[in-house]
């Protein structure tokens, strides 16, 4: 064992000489450096970097908008643990289609607002990875579409979410979350015990067809966006899904292959990211597969050091021309921030907090996010409130500024590897 140890040791210093060097251009600028993102800043993958087209490296640190466009039940203010589904087909049920999207749309505007932008602004991230869902374009997983007042398809929320990123220098990933059909078991993609995206018959096709359509909308719409840093065709894929990696890597392969193809039919230049989540077996080598400008994106939740260590340097062993991402992480058991920290930098990896924001009890002081609701904070029943006071518990209240305070995240773990 001390002799792995010490091959192990040796093998990290030898990718930490190859990868550490970080230069000044990672760290975002501060609001009064801010001019907007110009085309000069448009990211591409090149070897084990992000770079510009200044040719400057750019490695991401940023944070998730968790529980804005797709909802948790842990992170989220309304009662109960239930998937996203579940609130919607509960509130559609008693208030009506029009009336449950109005609520939807109340809650968006409010968790997110231009002045959160500002604070990830000022504490220094250049980065906010976005997670949205289908049903914030669909109505349904038949392919109902969400249009907007001139009657064309509605993709307001992630078009100002990147004009007002790009405004402030902040790149932006836009994370699918959620695919028509699910693409996991994980509540967190929308609705648990759910995944029929992968089904090999008529209504898994009619599944990743809609799929196909969302990416292509969301392609031609911002291939010409230097904001958007990249696309994240699917977030945790085969998550809590009973089965051997070599399984989950059949399926990924097989989904990733046709998501890809689907991007570069109407965008042939932005950055595409592919989720390993837990191992290197889940992901195929991109020279096999002809993939040109991708990232390959981890998400470590381990329980020790010596494990996030060891599979955050076998993913650079194993996938040595590829930037590395740490999409999600949280340091359970015996891991530490401080370790997280120094062997993503170490290796070179970009990464992003999970999250921005949360509600559930004790996260005015919790590590799972940068601003956590107060002692107090009003939540929703959304079987038993009114639609008015619904639509009040998820108004102004909802703001960072009004029912949140900083958690000590920041300070404790964070701000000296920004």
């Amino acid at each position: 064992m001390k002799t792995f140890k010490k091959i192990f040791a040796l093998l990290l210093a030898v990718a930490t000489l190859a990868s550490c060097t970080v230069p000044a251009s990672t760290q975002a600028k501060q609001p009064s450096e801010v001019s907007g993102f110009t085309d000069e800043d448009f990211l591409s993958a090149k070897r084990q970097k992000l770079v510009n087209k200044k040719g400057e490296e750019i490695r991401l640190k940023g944070v998730n908008l968790g529980a804005w466009m797709i909802w948790e039940g842990w992170l989220c203010p309304y009662e109960g643990d239930l998937d996203h589904y579940t609130v919607l087909s509960v509130l559609e049920e008693r208030f009506g289609r029009e009336k449950a999207y109005e609520l939807f749309n109340t809650y968006m505007d409010n968790w997110i607002t231009e002045y959160d932008l500002d604070e990830i602004k000022k504490l220094g991230f250049n980065c906010v990875r976005v997670p949205f869902w289908f049903r914030n374009f669909y109505y349904d997983d038949k392919g109902t579409k969400i249009l907007d007042e001139n009657g064309e398809w509605d993709f307001s929320r992630l078009e100002w979410v990147v004009k007002e990123c790009s405004e402030r220098e902040l790149y932006v990933v836009l994370d699918m979350h959620g695919a028509v059909g699910y693409q996991s078991d994980a509540p967190h993609s929308g609705k648990g015990k759910s995944c029929g995206l992968y089904a090999d018959t008529e209504q898994g096709e009619r599944y990743r067809r809609l799929t196909d359509e969302l990416w292509t909308e969301i392609a031609t719409r911002f291939k010409d966006e230097p904001a958007v840093a990249m696309y994240d065709l699917l977030n945790e894929p085969m998550c809590d899904v009973e089965c051997s990696e070599l399984d989950r890597r059949k399926n990924n392969e097989f989904i990733y292959t046709r998501l890809y193809d689907t991007v570069r039919a109407v965008d042939k230049d932005h950055i595409i990211t592919m989720e390993s989540i837990w191992s290197v077996i889940a992901l195929p080598n991109k020279i096999f597969k002809g993939w040109e400008n991708v990232v390959y994106q981890v998400h470590f939740y381990n329980g020790s050091n010596s494990s996030f260590n060891f599979m955050a340097f076998l993913m650079k062993l194993f996938f040595p021309n590829v930037p590395m991402m740490m999409g999600e992480f949280f340091p359970h058991g015996k891991t530490t921030w401080e370790n997280c920290f120094k062997t993503m930098d170490n290796l070179n990896y970009s990464w992003f907090l999970w999250t921005y924001k949360a509600t559930g009890h004790g996260m005015w002081s919790s590590d799972w996010c940068l601003r956590g609701s107060k002692d107090g904070f009003e939540r929703v029943n959304v079987y038993n409130d009114s639609y008015e006071e619904i639509a009040r518990k998820w108004g102004e209240g909802i703001r960072t500024e009004n029912g949140f305070q900083d958690s000590g995240h920041y300070d404790r773990n964070v701000k000296e590897f920004i």
